[in-house]
């Protein structure tokens, strides 16, 4: 099977699985904020994937690999894929059963914070071509310091965080919102751990961190 095929098998998979988690606990399709969700999720995923296709084929294939290395990576992995699928499940409940309700605006900050993740995650994919799914070190490795590396050591964490935040409030459910919110802290844990391989393990990744002083969160981590 050709990565086009490997690709389009993933994306269509990955689609229904989110529909079913949000539509079936929600006993209906009439659930205009899920639509809005799948639009905003899948249409810039869709994209991207295929921009990478054109673009840089390798990067897509290591962005399809799951297969972490560590099994206590692994097991972060997991509890992070378990813990979203539990919040898409709540979100539906949550319509269904009117438990919460969010104000419009605040709907619409998550669609926007949601679309800036998604670019400071493309910003971090374009300029590191040794960006991966998984937490390694790659033969031929060097650290990246440029687009959004100048900023903070790891831009793909901090868009993955802000679209955890978005996600809850974009679905209209606080009840979802709280089982989003472990997510960026596991992503944390996720990081210090990936930090102290990349200091062990590749070149010039110790200088890179004396001149990128924030990992995070500009000024403050």
């Amino acid at each position: 099977m050709g990565l086009e095929q490997k690709a389009a098998g993933a994306y269509l998979l990955l689609l229904a699985e989110t529909f079913l988690l949000l539509f079936l606990p929600a006993g209906t399709v009439n659930y205009p904020e899920g639509w809005f969700f799948l639009i905003l999720f899948y249409l810039p995923l869709l994209f991207g994937g295929l921009w990478l296709l054109r673009r840089d084929r390798e990067l897509l294939k290591k962005r399809m690999n799951r297969r972490e290395p560590s099994p206590r990576q692994e097991k972060i992995a997991a509890l992070i894929g378990i813990l979203f699928n539990t919040g898409l499940v709540l979100a539906g409940l949550d319509q269904r059963f009117g438990w919460t309700k969010l104000p419009v605006f605040l709907k619409l900050s998550a669609a926007c914070l949601m679309l800036s993740a998604y670019g400071i995650c493309l910003l971090a994919a374009r300029v590191n071509p040794f960006l991966s799914r998984t937490v390694e070190v790659r033969e031929g490795q060097t650290a990246v310091d440029t687009g959004p590396y100048r900023i903070v050591r790891h831009p793909m964490y901090a868009g993955t965080s802000l679209f955890f935040a978005a996600v809850p409030l974009l679905l209209d459910s606080w009840i979802a919102f709280f089982a989003f919110l472990p997510l960026p802290f596991l992503l944390c844990r996720r990081l210090l751990e990936e930090e102290k391989m990349l200091e062990e393990g590749l070149a010039g990744y110790r200088e890179y961190m004396k001149r990128v002083k924030y990992r995070l969160i500009p000024g403050i981590w």
